[in-house]
């Protein structure tokens, strides 16, 4: 379901049903960076679930001056405690794909237990942007 979600920055989460529908994004970003300062939003996050245990994201960021962000741990963060606080199936790993959509693919990892409010390790790899 619809949710704010929090790991340091408040995000919304969207489920989307149709894997189209997160490649088809688009918003105005005056309006977008609008509705997320007059919310408190850092990001809204749009997530199809590929399966259980991976995600495929795109983070709209119009809060920071730009349509998305390709890799947001922050977002990811609050994601894995948010499927976790549901009782989602997670395995104790997630992997989340964001970034494709903007020919800038990143792969983020959360590792969390099903203990509310324990820690959540996020890692992924950098690449050098010229």
């Amino acid at each position: 379901p619809p949710a704010e979600i929090h790991a340091g920055a408040d995000h919304l989460v969207l489920a989307l049903k149709h894997r189209d529908d997160l490649a088809a994004m688009a918003y105005d970003l005056d309006a977008g960076r609008t509705l997320m300062r007059e919310h408190g939003l850092v990001t809204i996050m749009l997530v199809h679930v590929k399966s259980d245990r991976q995600f495929e994201v795109r983070n709209a960021f119009a809060s920071g001056g730009v349509l998305e962000d390709p890799a947001t741990g922050a977002a990811a963060a609050a994601f894995a405690g948010y499927l976790r606080d549901l009782g989602w199936p997670h395995g104790n790993r997630i992997r989340i794909v964001q970034g494709e959509d903007m020919g800038a693919r990143s792969l983020i990892e959360a590792e969390f237990t099903d203990e509310k409010g324990g820690s959540i390790r996020i890692s992924g790899a950098t690449r050098r942007i010229d």
